[in-house]
């Protein structure tokens, strides 16, 4: 009794638990004869035994499971033991003995009881020096537990709360400094480096709502080299907690059908643990999410889930601002990038009309430098020829109304005149419940100098490149020269039926509307318009510089006119007016291009045997009831793939050898060409056996093709020639060729 009460007097004594665990282990090490000794104490939290005192031992704090070993038997049974051969003992880990060097031959283990009966840890000793540990030292040990284990509960107390204490006021600085930061990235990159930190978790992710796109989004995740990382805002685990607002804690990430593991597989990583949480501003509003992965240690705990809300609740207003402050400076760079990409002049004043920015193309028009225009009052930079712009200036604070004045002068600063349209405008702010504010000035400046209108104008007559090409002193290049280009020619079909019900107006009205479609698909692809012939149309691709895909380019332009036109047709039957159909040939060939005229009048045009067969082909299109017809020069030069059958072997009018002709039937679709790969191979095979003179056969395909589709007038075209020619046998030197009769 003298010795428990001495023992307890002396770890009473003791302000600190590391200090009170070594009196215990010491005294007790000395009154059983221990070799050493060790006192370990049970964490809630972390569900392990830990001891910061372990004797023989280079650690200053060893942990081990609560329900592992000798000691974790103890601890979970409460009842303690006697060990004397303990490599035979079910729960004796002989790890500890192979890692340490140690070899242990007996123990001694008693469990720490409270006064209430609670056991809050074991005392273990190894080795008795001299004999056997017996059941006396046993109750000396749980007699010495039970003196110090009031103080011992206290003292560990008072330790968590100071613990606490210091989580506190680190918690406070942190908030305090990511908080300071008004830059969204370098926030972002500080929010999940602490929070992971905080949660000893692997990897933090923050996500913030895009309400643009309905997009979760961040441009920071620990240990991920994606980039910026978008998903929806309601799949997968963050998706779940955005949209329900409701914490989630996933201690087997693989075990739940919510993850999505198609992350996991792309980088390498693999996640086990997950704790995500909501992230709301202060009127209730959801913002975004903090996730945390893979906890060290173990799954996630309650504590750990009322950290995260608490960090993320002192941060959302901040975040808020971040991300405004982020948007902000987005519209600001664009704003930016956009003036100083505009070809026309902007100038900005501020309401006490100083001029605040000018932009690269006002300072190229106006011929001056930041230094001589910026900061400096309007009155003072708009003088003498250029005072009139002060007057439009006055005209706009007065109304509050644009004010556009067209092919004005200014002089620039040596006095060289240049012509202008300026367009001056309020800059206006507007203030909630109540009228807007003017706070400033704007004027555009459009350079319309002599060289400008010039190409404005010429552009109208002819196609945009060769105007630049003149208009930069090039127009020698426009000389005769051989070019291997692109034709195309396209044309309305029943035109002359089509001015007789419209008359003039409406034939001229109806012509600007189809030009206008068709210039479009034209110049889309790079090609170059050559003329209008009434209401026939003929471009040229390949010039005035070869594109290296100019056939492709001609081919793709021809199926954009048929598919735009249909779309045109569409809006003209919903109004009651008649479709506009059309054909369009394609050819390939070796022209002659230039200037061609007189001194009063010129043209730029091409000439050439190539240019009149994809004339002659426009015109085929109705034989053969295609819409697009080209050449086998052009179908062989094509790069891409299509979907073309071979129409006929030609001779056209004026010419003796033959050609192969090919459809293009890339516009079709379902409805206009039903079955359209069962006919093409009906078709191909009865064009081979036609060729072959097999009628008998060659017709069974041609009817099947024909069965599949009624309207595909190529099959009938060959059905008939095939039951012509089996009346009419053409004899062994028949070649196959037809001979086009008409233009």
């Amino acid at each position: 009794m003298e010795l428990l009460l001495r023992v307890a007097k002396e770890v009473s004594a003791h302000d600190t638990l590391e200090d009170m665990l070594q009196t215990i282990v010491s005294e007790s090490a000395e009154q059983t004869g221990a070799d050493r000794g060790t006192l370990f104490l049970n964490d809630e939290r972390s569900g392990e035994l830990y001891s910061r005192v372990a004797q023989g031992t280079g650690h200053r704090e060893i942990r081990i499971l609560n329900n592992t070993g000798i000691a974790g038997h103890v601890f979970t049974t409460g009842v303690g033991t006697v060990v004397l051969d303990p490599y035979n003992h079910p729960h004796f880990n002989s790890k500890v003995d192979l890692e340490t060097g140690y070899t242990t031959r007996s123990i001694l283990c008693a469990p720490v009881r409270t006064v209430k009966g609670e056991v809050i840890g074991v005392l273990q000793m190894l080795n008795k020096r001299e004999g056997d540990f017996h059941a006396e030292e046993l109750r000396l040990l749980e007699d010495m537990t039970a003196l110090t284990s009031m103080a011992l509960r206290s003292r560990q107390f008072v330790e968590r709360m100071h613990h606490a204490r210091q989580q506190e006021m680190h918690f406070l600085d942190v908030v305090a400094d990511v908080t300071s930061d008004i830059d969204l990235g370098t926030m972002l990159v500080k929010v999940v480096t602490e929070a992971a930190r905080m949660l000893q978790g692997d990897r933090a992710t923050l996500f913030l709502n895009d309400e643009k796109t309905n997009e979760l989004f961040s441009r920071v995740a620990m240990g991920a080299s994606v980039g910026e990382i978008r998903m929806p805002n309601h799949l997968g685990i963050a998706g779940a907690v955005f949209t329900s607002g409701q914490t989630i804690n996933i201690p087997y990430a693989y075990a739940d059908l919510r993850f999505n593991p198609a992350f996991d597989k792309r980088t390498g990583y693999f996640t086990r643990s997950i704790l995500c949480v909501p992230i709301s501003n202060k009127a209730g509003k959801r913002i975004g999410v903090t996730q945390v992965l893979n906890r060290r240690g173990g799954p996630f705990t309650s504590e750990d889930e009322a950290r995260l809300k608490a960090f993320t609740a002192q941060l959302a207003i901040s975040l808020e601002s971040a991300k405004l402050f982020d948007q902000v400076q987005q519209v600001k760079n664009y704003n930016e990038s956009m003036l100083q990409s505009m070809t026309n002049g902007v100038i900005t004043l501020n309401e006490d009309e100083m001029i605040v920015t000018c932009n690269a193309a006002g300072l190229r028009i106006l011929r001056t430098t930041p230094k001589e225009i910026l900061n400096r009052k309007a009155i003072e930079y708009f003088t003498e020829a250029n005072a009139w712009v002060l007057d439009r200036i006055k005209v706009v604070e007065e109304t509050l109304q644009n004010d556009i004045t067209m092919d004005a002068q200014l002089a620039a600063p040596d006095g060289d005149p240049f012509s202008v349209n300026l367009t001056v405008q309020p800059l206006m702010s507007t203030v909630e419940n109540g009228p807007p504010k003017k706070i400033g000035t704007l004027l555009m400046v459009e350079d319309v100098s002599n060289e400008k209108r010039m190409k404005s104008t010429m552009s109208r007559y002819m196609d945009p490149r060769l105007a630049e090409q003149l208009m930069t002193g090039s127009g020698d290049a426009l000389g005769g020269q051989s070019a291997l280009v692109t034709v195309l020619f396209s044309d309305v079909r029943g035109f002359t039926t089509i001015t007789e019900e419209l008359g003039a107006h409406g034939t001229v009205a109806l012509l600007n509307e189809y030009f206008t479609v068709m210039v479009e698909c034209i110049q889309r692809q790079g090609g170059m318009l050559d003329k209008f012939i009434g209401d026939a149309i003929m471009a040229v691709f390949g010039l005035p510089v070869s594109q290296g895909d100019d056939e492709d380019r001609a081919v793709r332009t021809t199926i954009a006119m048929i598919n735009d036109l249909t779309e045109w047709n569409k809006e003209r039957i919903s109004s009651g007016k008649k479709p506009v159909d059309i054909g369009v040939g394609l050819n390939t060939d070796n022209v002659v291009s230039g200037n061609i005229g007189s001194p009063r009048r010129m043209d730029y045009t091409i000439i050439g045997d190539g240019v009149n067969l994809a004339a002659r082909l426009e015109s085929a299109c109705k034989q053969y009831g295609a819409k697009i017809l080209i050449s086998d020069m052009t179908y062989r030069r094509l790069k891409g793939t299509y979907r073309v059958r071979e129409a006929d072997l030609v001779v056209v009018k004026g010419k003796t050898e033959a050609v192969s002709i090919y459809e293009v039937l890339d516009f079709h679709t379902d409805e206009t060409f039903p079955n359209m790969l069962d006919v093409l191979e009906y078709y191909r095979n009865g064009l081979a056996l036609y060729r072959k003179q097999q009628w008998d056969k060659a017709e069974i395909s041609l009817r099947k093709a024909l069965e599949l589709n009624p309207k595909d007038k190529l099959s009938a075209i060959y059905l008939e020639r095939t039951e012509h020619m089996k009346a009419n046998p053409p004899g062994d030197d028949w070649d196959g060729v037809w001979v086009l009769k008409s233009k």
